[in-house]
């Protein structure tokens, strides 16, 4: 299984990215698909997934400027990030796991930069 992120980058502040998540490998089953971020010298945070049912859910301070979507077809996870905020600035993953959400996830891509300057 390999989890490939693209789309990170260097925006100023209020600015939009979209992370793109491409998954080979992972079988017809169903996965849980979350994104995660690390600030430096932190662990990975969550900041929103798709769970098994197809709910999403987002951490608080992504609200109402993050939305995570998938194209199964393509097997393709993506995050669009509006009004960007320097606190945004991290390394960004995509991860999977056929039953669970969290650090425990078994598939992990090896992140994408994002930077948001003020």
């Amino acid at each position: 299984v390999q989890l490939t992120e693209s789309g990170g980058g260097s925006v100023q502040s209020g600015g939009s990215l979209r992370l793109s998540c491409t998954a080979s490998g992972l079988s017809d089953s169903s996965y849980c698909m979350s994104w995660f971020r690390q600030f430096p010298g932190k662990p990975r945070e969550g900041v929103a997934h798709i769970d098994l049912d197809g709910s999403v859910h987002y951490a608080d301070s992504v609200k109402g400027r993050f939305n995570i979507s998938q194209e199964k077809d393509k097997n393709t996870l993506h995050l669009q990030m509006n009004s960007l905020k320097p606190e945004d600035t991290a390394w960004y993953y995509c991860a999977a796991d056929p039953l669970v959400v969290g650090l425990d996830m078994s598939y992990w891509g090896r992140g994408t930069k994002v930077t948001v300057s003020s």
